[in-house]
């Protein structure tokens, strides 16, 4: 028998032991999730799980065996997760909302466009000390300037943007 032939009896034989086993199982999978849904997804899963073994099975008279333990496998992994996911949501739910603000886009806007009129070293020293939360020192080996030279352009570059943005 050649390679084509096995795989055809192979799946005809496996075709036949779901025509047999998947009406009982339905029945079982029903009895332990309550639901119709989720009772044929159970059954579908473990039989493909199994099916995924079949050449290793050697009596097939066990087959059935095997799907039923596969099935309940299955259901006693999915409550475990619906467990840890109903924990999770409740520690989320005990938390405090974050506090969530629009940010202002007009505001936004006029900073970005004040920031666009800073010379460029003051607009880099402001934007890596505040954007992307830099001491001095770092900013000044960015800049490749002294920390007292990073300071200063740190320092020039807020004055004017308070200025600019009214502030004081």
């Amino acid at each position: 028998m050649d390679s084509v032939q096995a795989v055809e009896r192979a799946t005809d034989e496996l075709a036949a032991l779901y025509r047999t086993h998947a009406p009982r199982l339905r029945g079982l999978a029903y009895l332990l999730t309550g639901n119709t849904a989720d009772a044929e997804e159970l059954v579908q899963e473990a039989f493909v799980r199994v099916a995924g073994r079949f050449v290793h099975i050697t009596r097939r008279s066990s087959f059935g065996g095997y799907l039923r333990r596969t099935l309940v496998n299955l259901h006693v992994s999915r409550l475990r997760r619906l467990r840890l996911e109903r924990r999770h949501l409740a520690r989320l739910a005990a938390e405090p909302d974050p506090v969530e603000t629009m940010p202002d886009v007009g505001v936004t806007d006029e900073l970005i466009h004040a920031l666009l009129r800073l010379p460029t070293r003051q607009r880099a020293a402001v934007v890596l000390r505040y954007g992307d939360d830099m001491t001095e020192h770092q900013v000044a080996e960015a800049l490749r300037c002294s920390s007292a030279a990073a300071k200063n352009l740190i320092a020039r570059g807020l004055k004017q943007l308070r200025e600019e943005l009214g502030g004081t």
